[in-house]
């Protein structure tokens, strides 16, 4: 965790919280949806992707059948595109087919509310689902667009000086999610 040394405020989640989170979203997503029978998953690059396969492979262990699942960079759809350095790589998007499909977008954080609104963008240029849902590991507010989560893994407050910075096994070799000051 050498990102974050020296600068950890505290761990809000372990392992075991985060897998219970997703595993209670999981069965909020087939009561809400009375099913998956339309559901496709879909994880916005960089964390939320590796949380949406978890979610979709939950989810197909709950229904037992598969859950199409995918993941969405939103690089280009972002609002502050111009204030960040180009690094000259964007993961890419693969996503199955989302028309007329429940779409369950999933991050790590949401904060603003700017990267869900951008996924939401990047979404439409792949097709025209039924509707889409939000879900977020962590939601530590502050938001500035009227965007709200369908699903919660945890709310937790914030100031502007913090950040929320989820660590995930396949990633960081740990699962994990702590505050730090910016």
């Amino acid at each position: 965790m050498s990102v974050t040394e020296g600068r950890l405020k505290a761990t809000v989640m372990e392992a075991d919280q985060i897998r219970r989170s997703l595993s209670r979203i999981a069965h909020e997503i087939v009561e809400r949806n009375r099913g998956i029978e339309d559901v496709v998953v879909v994880g916005i690059v960089s964390k939320g992707d590796v949380l949406a396969q978890r979610l979709a492979t939950i989810l197909a262990k709950l229904e037992k059948r598969p859950v199409p699942f995918g993941r969405l960079d939103v690089t280009l759809h972002r609002d502050d595109r111009h204030l960040r350095p180009p690094d000259g790589h964007h993961p890419s998007t693969e996503l199955p087919d989302i028309g007329g499909k429940v779409v369950v977008l999933v991050d790590d954080v949401i904060h603003r509310g700017r990267t869900a609104r951008a996924a939401m963008d990047a979404l439409m240029d792949f097709g025209r689902p039924r509707a889409i849902q939000l879900a977020v590991l962590v939601d530590r507010g502050h938001r500035e667009l009227p965007i709200r989560p369908d699903y919660v893994g945890k709310n937790v407050p914030t100031s502007d000086s913090e950040r929320i910075e989820v660590l995930i096994d396949e990633q960081d070799g740990i699962d994990q999610a702590v505050i730090v000051a910016s």
